[in-house]
């Protein structure tokens, strides 16, 4: 009898176990061989490692201009550079002295982006502990401040943008090719006549435009920043590399070095497919399957580096007392730089890691939740009214019909397969100044502890 019932014991275990489809049970296997499938029928060429990120310690691997080739040395400096709040001291008003740098709008606990919807460099006060308690200091006019006219885009996976912001303005090459009518003298859109891509031409423009200063007084009280750029740029006059050229070029090369290497899509896609979760694999499905999402993000950060026009309002929906001058240009999108009326309203596809760390979406910071961002493409109705019909909607732009399942996989996707936790690693641990990061003044020391 012993024979039997072990054998009944196999069947019983073979049944509950079986990737059937009729028994409601999901095989991981069956979806890894759909996802792969998936990949590589949207993938150029069928090769799903088209949608791999390089590792950051690779440098070779990583896309780089030409004439700013990336080094250790380079990164290494950058990765102080862009935290060191001793650069910021260039201010309006003495209260915002040595209090922000580029990590103030691009922090990484807010995923290398703004954790309120307008990043505020100088005359900003606190942090909270994402970004989100940081508000205008009390010593400041709206005149007076540093800040962004639309969302802050994040500086995550960046190597793969040409030009940058979301009207892509920034940028010598590529993309930008042809545009010099519009590289107005006397504007930091002028930078791009340094022939530079664009991750290096908006590091290079955004010193002077964020009032940061690099000068002999700086050099001569943090000398390891002055050893540093030498070693950086040996063959480089001192007049470019002791200005904002040899310091923007340094932060460029870093911000190319933030690859969200550590999501559990980007270990699914070297082969370790336990790490994608069934809910996230199902989502993925979605993505490059019936929500069509691929269209425009695709690629190894999954932005197609185009310009699309989706209907979403503009910062100033937000009635926000924070409105300043250029806002109405922004709203424009990649318009308001080409002066082409064909490129009104079209914003550049954002790369989508890390997104569960943003607390803010779309160009306008109108969407509070992933969910949000995808109920409002699936339903494929314009939030700005104005745009209704017009001729510049892009025809991705439709009526998905997902269904709440498929939503909320297509969710899972993003916010848990598409999120790397260890972004700290790009995080030095403190700086040659001493100062606190990536804010300094008095409320972000006791929000931080730090100093």
């Amino acid at each position: 009898m012993k024979l039997p019932r072990l054998l009944f014991g196999l069947l019983l275990v073979t049944l509950v176990t079986s990737c059937n489809p009729d028994d409601g049970i999901e095989s991981p296997t069956t979806l890894d061989e759909q996802l792969t499938q998936a990949l590589r029928s949207v993938a150029p060429g069928g090769d799903i490692n088209y949608f791999k990120l390089p590792s950051p310690d690779v440098l070779s691997e990583i896309p780089q201009d030409p004439l700013n080739p990336i080094t250790a040395e380079k990164v290494a400096l950058g990765k102080l550079l862009f935290h060191e709040t001793e650069l910021g001291g260039n201010p309006n008003l003495a209260a915002g002295m040595k209090t922000y740098g580029c990590a103030s709008c691009h922090q990484v606990k807010a995923g290398f982006q703004a954790g309120i919807p307008q990043g505020i460099g100088e005359g900003g006060s606190g942090f909270g502990l994402t970004g989100e308690g940081r508000t205008v200091h009390t010593d400041y006019d709206v005149d007076d401040l540093d800040i962004q006219p639309i969302r802050t885009p994040p500086a995550l996976n960046v190597a793969f943008q040409d030009v940058m912001l979301w009207n892509g303005q920034f940028g010598a090459t590529g993309t930008n090719a042809g545009t010099e009518a519009n590289w107005t003298p006397g504007t930091p859109i002028a930078t791009n006549n340094e022939g530079f891509e664009g991750v290096e031409i908006q590091a290079i423009a955004g010193f002077n435009v964020h009032r940061l200063q690099i000068d002999d007084e700086f050099l001569t009280n943090l000398p390891t920043y002055k050893e540093m750029l030498d070693n950086a740029f040996p063959k480089m006059p001192e007049e470019r590399k002791y200005s904002n050229i040899g310091v923007g070029l340094a932060v460029a090369a870093y911000e190319r070095t933030l690859l969200s290497t550590e999501a559990p899509f980007q270990k699914w896609l070297n082969g370790q497919t336990e790490e994608l979760s069934l809910g996230a694999k199902r989502g993925a499905l979605v993505f490059f399957g019936k929500g069509e999402c691929y269209n425009c993000h695709t690629g190894p950060a999954l932005n197609d580096m185009d310009f699309h026009a989706i209907g979403m309002e503009d910062l100033d929906a937000l009635n926000t007392d924070l409105s300043i001058p250029g806002a109405l240009n922004a709203s424009l999108g990649r318009g308001g730089f080409t002066k082409n009326t064909n490129d009104e309203y079209k914003f550049k596809t954002p790369q989508l890691y890390n997104l569960k760390d943003h607390r803010f979406f779309g160009h306008g910071a109108t969407f509070e939740s992933i969910e949000a961002v995808i109920e409002y493409k699936n339903l494929g109705v314009v939030e700005k009214s104005t745009l209704s019909g017009h001729s510049n909607i892009s025809q991705h732009f439709k009526p998905l019909s997902l269904t709440t399942d498929e939503i909320a996989d297509l969710v899972d996707f993003l916010e848990n397969g598409l999120y790397d936790s260890n972004l700290d690693r790009f995080v030095p641990s403190s700086l040659p100044s001493g100062n606190c990061f990536p804010v300094s003044d008095e409320q972000s020391k006791l929000d931080l502890g730090c100093n």
